[in-house]
């Protein structure tokens, strides 16, 4: 690529983030294509990551490379036809319809629970560890900051013994299953993943936890309690008011709900396209502006935790798990896919290293705390 035409286009346009081609220090981009340049200059995100699948370059550090990137905010000024198409995609239409609901089950959480349980530690919750213990200490370990996670949420819901707990979006059900066992609660599950559904459905086959494939706006039960961890991600903006409108109806006059979700510090309507097509179709990650005007008039905030610094740690934790487990794993998750899962990884820590993403955990009660909510921490 030394003499490629593009080379000096795009070594111009990695210039403000610190990357030089073919340099030695562990964030520079390593290439192995000479058609590369010509690829990202016209594809955009698309292309990187595709191009990095393909193996057409490396870098020694994946997550600082793209750290470097997102942190001098290349993104916003590299757009290739795919982030276009995508925009107007997302701008003309509903991607989160209940037929497109069960999507992102079938492509990502449905992949394989062999995949999931060899990444995410001896609790499958894959979401934002809380790595405090309740005095603040910090913890050194991804299972015990997970268990710290699940407990913040209970003690957050004031939980007690016999309340009837909805968890929309409960994955393999740990939350419930911890919730259950340590708090004394029933629970009922809703996951859009049959892999997911049928593992919790074993895991919390002694306690009094109800799991269900279901689309949440079909739920029209009530609960004392509403938690959902890491699925609003899934709800897209078109039907953030629907959301809040159901839980709504779910909720006792005088229960909380706890929301956790990734957030984005811009309003859009649409992910990257090279999420979209690879990891999480038909997502977005909403914005503090488009929560609150969601939920206006159906819910008061009692509580906003922003602990987005701990999903790097996470992710790390995540990753040393996962790539000491490729050799243990079936075939199928060939090398383009470990790049692909590399990719995707490293991009989600250098977004929370940026502080382009955030960790958010909101309560919100129907009519306000009488004498106000104090927020466990």
């Amino acid at each position: 690529m030394r003499h490629h035409p593009f080379r000096a286009r795009l070594q111009s346009l990695l210039r403000p983030a610190d990357v030089r081609i073919d340099g030695d220090r562990p964030w520079d981009l390593q290439v192995h294509s000479p058609r590369l340049a010509t690829r990202l200059l016209a594809g955009g995100s698309l292309a990187l990551g595709e191009s990095y699948m393909d193996g057409w370059w490396d870098t020694g550090s994946l997550d600082d490379f793209l750290y470097h990137l997102l942190d001098a905010r290349i993104d916003q000024r590299a757009h290739g036809v795919a982030d276009i198409f995508d925009a107007l995609r997302a701008r003309l239409s509903n991607l989160q319809t209940r037929a497109r609901s069960f999507e992102v089950g079938e492509r990502h959480y449905d992949l394989g629970n062999d995949l999931y349980r060899a990444m995410l530690g001896a609790r499958m919750v894959y979401s934002c560890g809380y790595w405090r213990d309740r005095g603040g200490m910090p913890l050194e370990s991804l299972d015990a900051a997970q268990d710290a996670k699940l407990d913040l949420v209970c003690r957050k819901l004031g939980l007690q013994p016999g309340m009837r707990v909805l968890d929309i979006g409960c994955g393999w059900g740990e939350a419930l299953k911890f919730a259950a066992e340590r708090y004394g609660v029933v629970g009922v599950g809703i996951t859009i993943s049959r892999e997911q559904a049928a593992l919790a459905e074993r895991l919390c086959a002694d306690l009094p936890v109800e799991i269900r494939v279901q689309d949440y706006r079909a739920l029209d039960d009530r609960y004392d309690r509403i938690l959902s961890i890491g699925m609003f991600e899934h709800v897209g903006v078109r039907n953030y008011r629907t959301y809040f409108e159901v839980a709504q109806r779910c909720l006792d006059p005088e229960g909380l709900f706890l929301l956790h979700s990734i957030g984005g510090s811009r309003s859009v309507n649409r992910t990257d396209p090279w999420i979209a097509r690879y990891i999480f179709p038909n997502s977005m990650l909403p914005s503090a502006a488009q929560v609150t005007a969601a939920l206006e008039g159906l819910f008061v905030i009692e509580d906003w935790h922003n602990f987005g610094a701990d999903y790097d740690r996470t992710l790390q934790a995540w990753r040393a798990n996962i790539e000491a487990a490729w050799d243990s794993l079936p075939a199928r998750y060939d090398e383009r896919f470990r790049r692909m899962w590399r990719y995707y990884l490293a991009g989600s820590m250098a977004s929370f290293r940026a502080r382009r993403n955030h960790l958010w955990q909101l309560v919100l009660s129907p009519g306000g705390v009488r004498g106000g909510y104090v927020a466990p921490r």
